[in-house]
């Protein structure tokens, strides 16, 4: 059965569910929503009748099929080539992937594919090769003895990982990754689950990565990624999935719905070692490591671990209001595994009544929500009793704002409010009659100014720094699109450069150096680089450093050991330095138009518009308040924050 609708037949599917729910089991209930294909799921019961273990693989697996589903359509081809391309023309960029498709067969567009029920739909024979394969593998690897059977059913035995169009994948991947682990099989360490899968990621690892975030919104990719090995972090979290099913690991994709620091999603790889203690890694990051779940460092509030079985405890909590159900927790195929990651930080939220701008009604489910642009996504809920809403499970260092779901809309009943990490205070951002004046320099953290802390520049009279010395050192991320290295009177030097810090592939933007303080006009000389390297490299790029365009950079391919430089010709004074960080266009860029919001419980009140005339905006604004910069000429990335002793805070 297809249809057009995404949105429509999840909720009719599910209205089936819970009225069906009141007297049939889940597998009876599923059964009879198979229709004319239920006389294939009944096969699979009867082929498994004498196999008592493998029969509740089957029931596990048809129970929980109404609630997935896979896309079809002509379009699909099109949203595969992004990925096909990307990954043998890495080399050109994803951009240039992703125009060139577009320019050749238009856009991708997502609501022409049709939603096909697994219900519906799989057959007896694709099931049945599904358990029997799982089966095989979980018994043969020296460490299934470790996975319980519940694990197994969970992150082993499932057939999809999202909504991918179904195909064969298990036997083909296990045939390419099975020999990988030969090493370590007859060894001591061969039932050792952590070290088999630290043998797997590092062998992952050693084939390239092509990571990009700019192409289209799309279903699941498949298993065809296992050879792609391109998209974002959702799509590389797919790829390790695959091969650890493949193998009879037990592992998966565990995720925040909205990152605690950025306006996206994220997702990364788990795995279940013998004790049942959950590990994370990650193919595309420096994650690929295993680490315990308590150490990952980014901001969560709200951690979910992907399931394939149906949260049936959710669906009951929220006593089934699917009209006033956000949709993350309509279908709630996950569970959540915050308490591991936050361990000893683990929070119970607890705020009272007299802290609401609004009061909900008494038993009524309130929504836990986080940032994503100007826009308040529910990432978690609980319930408001005793004049007190209580919310379990929430991780700090997170800003979060509190509504009621009524008529389908949300109702904002709080103002958005800072949960500290350690302590669990809460401080809410409470706009004052009083306003500052305040400067802006970002809209966007940019990581990359991290990467210059510790960066040096050094100068010297000899071509290969022989006797060099030490001018300036960065010692704070820097803030600025544009910033400015003021130095004492010294020596002339011929020679001068950068280099970047340890471990930070030498990121820099813009350089340029000045003969005087008061000087506008810039020392020249002719580009210098590290033996070896040439001028001009697609990776190394050194040219951009001097080309007047802050926002083109450098990104040398090593971790250590980058640099550019000047070579003068002869020497001269050097008493000034302008540098711009390596950036993604997220600083002040001079002629563009901004507007700066400050928020309200209902929304965002704008204290107007300014075109910039430099790599600044100056502004008054409520103290107290938080805030949100918008730029109206260009760029999507854009995020909350708050003035600290006169700088900006991004959160």
């Amino acid at each position: 059965m297809k249809y057009r609708n995404h949105i429509w037949p999840l909720m009719c599917m599910a209205a089936l569910c819970i009225l069906a729910a009141c007297t049939k089991t889940p597998l009876e209930q599923a059964l009879i929503q198979a229709g004319k294909n239920r006389k294939e799921l009944e096969k699979v019961l009867e082929y498994y009748q004498n196999d008592s273990l493998k029969l509740r693989a089957a029931q596990f697996l048809i129970e929980n099929m109404p609630y997935h589903y896979s896309y079809q359509g002509e379009e699909l081809k099109k949203y595969f080539q992004y990925f096909e391309r990307f990954s043998v023309s890495a080399w050109r960029g994803p951009t240039f992937v992703r125009d060139s498709i577009i320019q050749k067969d238009g856009k991708f567009n997502f609501k022409a594919l049709d939603a096909v029920y697994d219900i519906t739909s799989v057959k007896a024979d694709y099931l049945i090769h599904n358990i029997d394969f799982s089966f095989k593998v979980w018994r043969e690897q020296p460490w299934g003895k470790y996975v319980t059977f519940e694990n197994f059913l969970e992150y082993i035995l499932p057939y999809r990982i999202g909504n991918e169009e179904l195909m064969e994948w298990r036997e083909e991947i296990y045939k390419r990754y099975n020999p990988m682990l030969d090493s370590i099989r007859n060894t001591p360490y061969g039932s050792d689950i952590r070290a088999v899968t630290q043998i797997l990621m590092d062998s992952l690892s050693n084939a390239p990565i092509f990571f990009t975030g700019i192409f289209p919104d799309g279903p699941n990719v498949g298993p065809n990624l296992v050879r792609w090995r391109a998209g974002n972090c959702r799509e590389l979290t797919d790829l390790v999935i695959y091969v650890f099913r493949a193998l009879g690991l037990p592992g998966g994709c565990d995720k925040m719905l909205v990152r605690g620091d950025k306006n996206v999603p994220h997702y990364w790889n788990f795995i279940l070692d013998e004790n049942d203690s959950t590990y994370f890694t990650s193919i595309g990051q420096n994650s690929k490591n295993l680490e315990k779940a308590e150490t990952y460092w980014d901001p969560k509030g709200k951690v979910y671990r992907e399931t394939f079985s149906l949260n049936r405890n959710i669906q009951q909590d929220l006593k089934f209001d699917m009209l006033n159900v956000p949709k993350n927790f309509r279908k709630p195929l996950m569970r959540d595994v915050t308490a591991i990651y936050a361990n000893k930080i683990n929070h119970q939220l607890r705020i009272s009544a007299d802290s609401l701008t609004v009061k909900p009604q008494d038993g009524e489910t309130v929504y836990l929500c986080m940032s994503s642009q100007m826009h308040w996504l529910p990432v978690a809920y609980g319930r408001f009793e005793h004049d007190t809403i209580r919310i379990n499970n929430v991780e700090g260092s997170v800003i979060f704002k509190l509504a009621v779901c009524r008529n389908q809309k949300p109702l904002f009943i709080s103002l958005p409010f800072l949960l500290e990490k350690y302590s669990g205070n809460i401080r809410f951002f409470r706009p004052s009659g009083k306003k500052h004046s305040i400067t802006l320099l970002q809209k966007f953290k940019e990581d990359f100014q991290a990467h210059m802390v510790g960066g040096i520049f050094e100068a010297s009279n000899h071509p290969n720094f022989r006797g060099k010395d030490t001018i300036h050192i960065i010692t704070e991320r820097p803030p600025r699109l544009i910033n400015t290295a003021r130095l004492p009177k010294s020596k002339p030097y011929r020679y001068v450069r950068y280099y970047g810090p340890p471990t930070r592939h030498c990121n820099i933007s813009e350089l340029a150096f000045y003969q005087s303080a008061s000087d506008t006009s810039t020392l020249q000389g002719i580009l210098i680089s590290p033996p070896g390297a040439v001028a001009g490299n697609i990776v190394n790029q050194f040219q951009n450093v001097f080309d007047g365009d802050p926002y083109t950079s450098m990104d040398y391919r090593e971790p250590s050991g980058g640099w550019v430089g000047l070579d003068f010709g002869h020497p001269v004074q050097i008493q000034k330095i302008t540098f711009s960080p390596r950036n993604r266009d997220n600083f002040i860029r001079k002629g563009d138009l901004y507007e700066l919001f400050y928020a309200q419980t209902n929304g965002w009140e704008s204290l107007g518009k300014q075109t910039a005339t430099s790599d600044s905006l100056s502004y008054n604004a409520p103290e107290g308040a938080l805030l949100y910069l918008r730029n109206h000429s260009r760029g999507n990335d854009e995020r909350i924050f708050e003035m600290v002793d006169g700088k900006q805070r991004l959160w």
